[in-house]
This record gives C-alpha cells, structure tokens and sequence, in this order.
C-alpha cells in the first residue's frame, strides 16, 4: 500500500481566519512576498472573495505554512500577499503538492490575474508596538528598497541607519503602530512591513518636512541616500484575509481569511 505523501499535514485541520499576521514570531524562518495584478477594485474584491472560498473549504496545506494573508492594494489594482514558514522546504513541498490546483480554481473565478514575481525573506528587526497598545491596524505600508548587488551585512547595516536615526526623533509620526524589517536571502533588498493606524496618519506623516517620515537630519539623508541604494517604492495596502491553520490558536487584532499562494 502506498502511503499518501500529504497525511502528515492534515492534523493542521481546516484553514481559519485569523487576526493580523506578527512578523516578527520567533518560529517564522522566513517570510514570502509576492503582488498579483488584478486590474480594478471590484476584481480586488472578486479575487479575495475566490481566495477565501478556495481556502477555507480544504485543509490547511502544510504545517510549515504558518500564516498567510492578504492586503489590497491603495491603486485599486493589486494584492499583495505575506507569508510566513518554518522554512524553505516547506514551501516548495507545498509548491509541488497543491498550489496549482488552489490557484486555478481561483483563475477561473477571475480570469487573467497578472502574478508578478516572489520574493523570499529573513526577519531581521522591529520596531514593536508599545505594550498595552491595542490599536487596529488599518494600513499596511511596504517600503521596498533595492540594492545593487548581493551584500547581506549592507542590509543589515541599512536596517540599522533607519533605528540610529529613529532614536534621534523627539517623537514618532501620529498613527504608526509597528515596522517590521526584512532582508531578502539573496541579499539584495529590504522589506519594511509597516503597521499604522491608518493612510490617512502615513500620508500625513510624508508631508510634513523631510524626505519621507522622519525630520530632517544628517541620520536620515544617511538613510536616503545611502551608498548602492539603486531604487524601491512605497506602497499602501489595506488589510484584507488572513488565515492560519485550526491547531494554531493565535490571533491578532484584525482580521479575516487568507489567499493564494503567488
């Protein structure tokens, strides 16, 4: 009798939705990133809407998936998708087992999503909210910064520019809750997962003088102009699903169910 290769995972039991995903949870080796392209809102609402379907009606697929969950995009075109895993394996297993069954079920109720790209990431450091602090977190920030070239310790030392130049400031923009800074394992970007109250409070932060949020300072033209620094953006999402497996019993402050895998 041949055994079935995916029996193990099924004591995860059936996907439930869960509050906000914490990026920085210890047992989380790494995290994955990834954009689809839907095209307008109402296919932003579809597509979330297929996501959940599709994935509260089977089991959780591997218990190296830790969490998973969605955000749609502020243009009106994107999702964007934050996983977290025990580690790489886990993912390709999971890649190999049932991603593509899970995403064409969701393509043929949203025909022609645009799956642009993935990207894998280790966390690195936090700036964690105040304990006690229960605010909800209603906006998802990601700052996406490039690098020329692989360099793992000009990561980190960027990560670090940003704290050395946060512990200068009097006090921290209205509305932001928590940042959460990742480095990609080919050593060439950042990821800045930023929790705030809301837009509204990041966008007001971003007017005030200075270059982005923080004062004007020799710290933060370090930050801005730092050496190999080749590019990146900042974009604004809205928190959408999130999803963990039923054995989990962890949950945040937000939440719903959660999406497909790329």
């Amino acid at each position: 009798m041949t055994a079935d290769p995916t029996a193990h995972r099924t004591a995860q039991g059936a996907a439930r939705p869960a509050g906000r995903p914490d990026p920085a949870r210890p047992d989380a080796a790494i995290a994955k990133a990834s954009t689809w392209n839907v095209g307008t809102p109402q296919r932003q609402r579809e597509a979330v809407d297929a996501i959940r379907k599709v994935w509260e009606s089977r089991e959780w697929p591997h218990p190296g998936l830790l969490s998973y969950s969605v955000y749609t995009g502020e243009d009106g075109a994107t999702l964007l998708h934050y996983s977290q895993w025990t580690g790489e394996q886990a993912y390709q297993e999971l890649v190999r087992d049932s991603r593509d069954a899970r995403n064409a079920e969701i393509d043929a109720a949203v025909p022609g999503i645009e799956r642009v790209g993935i990207q894998t990431y280790e966390h690195y450091r936090s700036g964690l909210r105040a304990e006690g602090d229960t605010r909800e977190t209603g906006c998802v920030v990601i700052v996406d910064v490039e690098f020329a070239g692989p360099d793992r310790a000009r990561q980190r030392d960027w990560v670090d520019s940003v704290f050395e130049a946060l512990a200068e400031e009097t006090g921290l923009p209205a509305g932001g809750i928590a940042a959460h800074f990742h480095t990609s394992t080919d050593g060439t970007r950042v990821l800045n997962y930023a929790e705030w109250e809301s837009a509204g409070h990041h966008i007001a932060a971003l007017a005030a003088p200075g270059e982005g949020v923080g004062s004007p300072s020799p710290l933060w033209e370090r930050v801005q102009k730092y050496p190999g620094m080749t590019g990146g953006g900042v974009n604004r999402y809205t928190p959408a699903l999130s999803l963990e497996p039923a054995s989990e019993g962890q949950s945040g402050d937000g939440g719903g169910a959660a999406g497909g895998l790329r």
